[in-house]
């Protein structure tokens, strides 16, 4: 990569960090927008307080007089008492509540919660809901509000039955299977009077409001997402930042799933749910131990005739990308889910080198019974091995510019004039050409290496496996590992100090001062002089690096701190074994074949003094057109 490039990247990044830190605001107006934002956020609480109050108060009044109207047609069914129905096996457990007959608790066996308490609960209570909203000619049927009676009651299997006062019914049944997949269906008996002929679709209205399971609220918040899959299409999300309400999604979908970082639980339609769906996803505030609000207005199939039930199936459990390959098998929907899209593995480029290189390699680890850190470690080794090639033959682009640099001064001295410059340049080319060196030879071999530091950056982060795993000082992989902690929140800092991004950044400095070394020692003339000036820039970037890196898992730092001293030690032992002298033969050898033979070149080197040449004489072509 050469030098202009080299400092236009730094420059962009510079004016980016510089941009941020001069339009932060000063700490009285930070107060003063906290002032007005308390105010307007009181004003706007307080009116969706009442709004929803109101709204509660006509839905009770409304479900009061259900329930003391003996005509209605589900009376029974309105007045009971609540009840909970078990479903378990050996990797979940579900609790069904018969007010509303659908899973008001889910607990993950097998994994702990961020506090370490034995298995992780994904949702709780009033924290998730689920309503199925049938329109009927005169009365609408909410399953929220009805009283079901289990029967058929195993570890595995549950039917809840709301009776009619017409002798009909709504029944939902439920099968647990052997793993995380709970295959439900919803269906109405005795009810089709009740329905216009042409009613084919029912509401589902399902609601989550997200937990906070990892130690790094921020962290995890980046990665909590509702996902949904279209049907004959890719899977897509809404943003992780922003809120988004009632995004309107013009597909029909397969699936739809509310999203942690580790954990997800997915309702999967047999059916498709219908074009025009409505999904909401709102951040929460740190602090309040949940990340998101989600919530799906969704429509599916419905038979009111009863002969067909409405086929659904839901996911509760790890975002483990082989594990959901198996789950997906087990599903009775006959379809291509893709599933595993909930474990994200990067753009197309970096999910295919994620895909087909690093799950596999890391498989083949975790297999053998490793610590995840020695896996980590591993892996980098390997990568490594399998990039030194290029690294190598980047090294040696250098060190035969290095090696030539005498003469490269010797040749271009009278050249030292600002107007000169272009001249220089086509003069090193030549020579370079002549030499067989090509000095944007190192360049790419250098970029080939950067899908796999962003591919790791995808993966790592995603990693289920990493949870709650220990290496040396980290307790978790998966997080921070703060060597300091407080309770305010500092700016661009957090409330923490990890000691993994410490050592990435003062690893990634000492790799920039080889790196630099490396380069000064091949330029030439002026060229030098800017690389000393363009020092403290590189230093600049480690300091950047920590202020967006402090937050992320020490799983991903910890990589890139073992990368960036391989990479270094690489270098040390390169320039070590590397002989001068004995390169400079090889290049005079090379030069003098090249002038016993005018018309060989040497590739890129050569085409590149040739288009130096061709720009100048256009350039001189130019200035003689303006003289005339």
């Amino acid at each position: 990569m050469n030098k202009n490039t080299t400092i236009g990247l730094i420059l962009m990044a510079l004016l980016i960090f510089g941009y941020g830190w001069y339009v932060q605001p000063s700490e009285e107006q930070i107060a003063m927008q906290r002032q007005q934002d308390s105010i307007a956020n009181a004003i706007k609480q307080q009116a969706e307080k009442e709004q929803k109050m109101a709204e509660a108060n006509r839905k009770a009044k409304a479900a009061e007089r259900a329930k003391n109207d003996t005509t209605a047609l589900f009376y029974s069914a309105l007045n009971g008492k609540s009840q909970q129905v078990v479903l378990k096996n050996s990797s979940v457990e579900l609790t069904l509540d018969t007010k509303g007959g659908v899973v008001k608790k889910a607990r993950i066996l097998g994994f702990k919660d961020r506090n370490g308490d034995k298995d992780v609960t994904l949702f709780d209570g009033n924290e998730q809901s689920l309503n199925f909203m049938l329109a009927g000619k005169t009365t609408n049927i909410i399953t929220q509000d009805l009283y079901f009676t289990p029967s058929n009651v195993t570890d595995s299997t549950v039917t809840m039955t709301a009776d009619a006062g017409n002798g009909g019914a709504i029944i939902l049944d439920y099968k647990l299977g052997k793993d995380y997949m709970l295959r439900m269906s919803v269906q109405a008996k005795g009810l089709s009077g009740l329905f216009a002929p042409n009613y084919k679709e029912m509401d589902i209205e399902w609601s989550d409001k997200c937990r906070q399971q990892e130690k790094g609220f921020t962290f995890e918040n980046r990665y909590a997402t509702l996902t949904y899959k279209e049907k004959d299409g890719g899977t897509d999300y809404l943003s992780e930042t922003s809120a988004k309400e009632d995004e309107k999604i013009e597909e029909k979908l397969d699936w739809v799933a509310f999203k942690n970082q580790f954990f997800s639980a997915v309702l999967i339609s047999k059916d498709d749910f219908a074009a025009n769906s409505l999904l909401t996803s709102i951040p929460q505030e740190k602090g309040t131990g949940y990340l998101k609000q989600y919530n799906a207005k969704l429509k599916t199939f419905f038979d009111p005739t009863g002969a067909k039930p409405t086929e659904l199936e839901m996911f509760i459990g790890p975002n483990d990308f082989r594990l959901l390959q198996g789950v997906e098998k087990e599903s009775t929907s006959g379809k291509d889910l893709d599933l595993q899209r909930l474990v994200y593995l990067g753009w197309p480029l970096f999910r295919i080198i994620n895909r087909w290189f690093t799950l596999y390699v890391f498989d083949w680890l975790t297999g053998l019974g490793l610590n995840m850190g020695i896996v980590l470690i591993l892996i980098t080794l390997l990568l490594k091995v399998i990039t030194y090639p290029m690294v190598k033959k980047s090294y040696m682009s250098s060190a035969k510019m290095r090696v030539l640099r005498p003469k490269l001064e010797e040749a271009t001295k009278q050249y030292d004039k600002p107007e000169d410059q272009m001249m220089k340049q086509q003069a090193m080319m030549a020579m370079y050409s002549k030499y067989g060196v090509s000095p944007l030879s190192g360049c790419l071999p250098m970029l080939i290496q950067m899908p796999i530091w962003i591919a790791m950056f995808n993966f790592v982060p995603n990693a289920i496996q990493l949870r709650g795993e220990s290496f040396l000082w980290i307790s978790d992989l998966s997080t921070y590992d703060p060597i300091i902690e407080w309770n305010k929140n500092i700016w661009l800092i957090g409330d923490h100090l990890s000691l993994t991004c410490i050592l990435f950044c003062v690893a990634n400095v000492l790799y920039s001062i080889m790196s630099m070394r490396q380069q000064r020692d091949q330029m030439v003339g002026q060229q030098a002089e800017q690389m000393k000036m363009m020092q403290w820039m590189m230093y600049l970037m480690p300091v950047m690096f920590f202020f967006i890196f402090n937050d992320y898992s020490a799983g991903l730092n910890f990589y890139y701190f073992i990368s960036l001293f391989f990479s270094a030690a690489i270098m040390w032992i390169l320039r070590k074994t590397t002989d001068d002298e004995k390169l400079l033969a090889i290049l005079e050898a090379r030069y003098k074949e090249n002038q016993n033979n005018p018309k060989k070149t040497s590739g890129l080197a050569a085409r590149l003094e040739e288009m130096q040449r061709q720009a100048e004489e256009m350039k001189r072509m130019r200035e003689q057109a303006r003289k005339k």
